[in-house]
């Protein structure tokens, strides 16, 4: 696109919530472009509302008729003079059809061409468009209808183990390992009940089942100009239920036969479609260092933190970049590529009680004590007062740690976690130090399968402690003993 043609952002409305609209915010902040919030009427009083340069009220606080509801949001954006839109991740982040009503408003979305996101969000569609490029794919089978028998039959050409999966899936759902002929049946059926009430389309297909993997995806970027280049890898392998717990980059025991490779096909799927803004392709990797694609999201992710630790990027600055018209900056695309400086971890700070599995624990937080250092980055959305809603994700923050090797890092967030205390909901964060300390992890010995069997990881007597200490302070509820609740807190968690 010619220089001339380039359409400079003014005003940006944020199509999202909590943490991520914070987060975007501040990078339009330093960009000098206007914010516009979107908001539920859950969240009037919330942070991201509040620091934005202009609100709107888009509904009631249930999803559908808020940050679900593509008009009311399209309209705020016509109400505000907004001529751009992030979408954050979530909610309406991958929906095709909102992308085109943007486009058709003349909207800039900062995400990809609504091409590209309806091509991804299918996993045949997408699995086959890899495979026609030459990217690796897991051996699988797909149709347009769900034959039982004929599934079965692909099945055992295939051989147990297989996954079900939803075509229009995600999250787990509508996921499904079968181990043998006899379970195939029941658990086809369970996974086309559940694929069809979550996403309102039962179609699923097979993929031969990887033992022990591990998950690795790669940054893209790609521009107007047919660039696309990778940021290098994440590892996400540790995951609960299909969802990611713990992130970073580089993969630790990564091979840098296996990254280079990885890199080029991820750079190749980039560039079948060209593909335009931030990406994500997710590969499955097995033990013998062979691996396979996995999916495609088209959008920035929850863990892109690592990634800007690491290389010293915006990655929110460059997706405004490319979404004016504007190349990837020169320097991106020499022989030598994207530094990738020292080691990031990153954890999911959760209102959640890992022991009364993982329920979310909502509540008003009473105080929090927040992590603060060199290499130490905290993305939150909420501080003390705030509510943790039974509406939307009991997400708290992203807790980053960056130092120059993984043990170094690692010693870090534990340290940060230690010092990271919130009275109210119970939270995760003595299960992440679990984590952490693990000699698996620490040996960095990862696959899917990290936490099975190991339910020690879990205390109890720990979330009862936290538990005892919100009411503690909930029942003093004076200024004056703040201190002296923090010494209690000190004590109790060795802070």
């Amino acid at each position: 696109m010619p220089e001339a043609q380039i359409a400079k952002i003014k005003k940006l409305l944020i199509a999202n919530r909590g943490e991520i609209s914070v987060r975007i915010q501040k990078t339009c902040q330093k960009l000098g472009i206007a914010t516009v919030a979107v908001y539920s009427e859950a969240d009037r009083e919330a942070n991201f509302v509040l620091m934005a340069d202009e609100s709107v009220c888009i509904g009631t606080p249930e999803p559908s008729q808020s940050y679900l509801n593509q008009d009311a949001i399209l309209k705020a954006c016509l109400d505000t003079g907004a001529d751009a839109l992030h979408p954050g991740y979530g909610f309406l982040s991958e929906n095709a059809s909102f992308a085109k009503k943007l486009a058709d408003s003349g909207i800039l979305f900062l995400g990809p061409r609504h091409e590209s996101i309806d091509l991804m969000g299918d996993k045949i569609r997408s699995r086959e468009a890899m495979a026609k490029a030459g990217v690796p794919v897991v051996p699988g089978f797909s149709s347009d209808s769900n034959n039982a028998s004929l599934f079965l039959e692909e099945a055992n050409k295939i051989g147990f183990p297989v996954m079900i999966k939803a075509t229009a899936g995600g999250g787990g759902k509508g996921m499904r390992k079968v181990d043998t002929e006899s379970e195939f049946a029941p658990s086809f059926e369970s996974a086309v009940r559940e694929a069809t009430k979550a996403f309102g389309n039962g179609l699923v297909f097979l993929e031969k089942y990887i033992g022990n993997p591990r998950h690795i995806e790669f940054q893209i970027f790609g521009d107007n100009f047919g660039n696309v280049i990778h940021l290098h890898e994440r590892d996400c392998s540790i995951q609960r239920r299909h969802q990611k717990v713990l992130e970073e980059t580089p993969a630790p025991n990564f091979p840098s036969e296996w990254k280079e490779k990885m890199a080029e096909y991820a750079v190749l799927a980039g560039k079948a479609i060209a593909y335009l803004g931030a990406g994500t392709v997710e590969f499955i990797l097995g033990e013998d260092g062979s691996f396979f694609f996995l999916e495609m999201n088209t959008r920035l992710q929850v863990e892109h933190p690592v990634t800007e630790m690491v290389t010293g990027l915006d990655l929110v600055e460059l997706q405004i970049r490319i979404a004016e018209g504007h190349g990837l900056p020169a320097p991106l695309l020499e022989k030598d590529g994207v530094p990738q400086n020292g080691h990031a971890i990153e954890v999911r700070v959760y209102a959640e009680n890992p022991s009364n599995q993982f329920l979310p624990s909502i509540g008003k937080i009473e105080w929090m004590k927040l992590p603060s250092a060199k290499g130490i980055r905290l993305d939150t959305g909420v501080e003390t007062g705030s509510e943790v809603s039974i509406y939307y994700d009991p997400m708290i923050g992203k807790l980053i740690a960056h130092a120059e090797d993984r043990e170094a890092c690692r010693k870090k967030l534990l340290l940060a976690l230690r010092r990271f205390v919130i009275f109210g909901p119970i939270t995760n964060i003595n299960f992440l130090q679990n984590i952490l300390q693990e000699p698996d992890f620490i040996a960095g010995n990862l696959s899917t399968h990290f936490l099975n069997g190991k339910d020690h990881l879990i205390q109890e007597d720990e979330a009862d402690k936290r538990e005892a200490l919100s009411w503690i302070f909930h029942l003093t509820q004076k200024p004056k003993q703040a201190s002296s609740i923090w010494e209690v807190a000190s004590n109790a968690f060795q802070v």
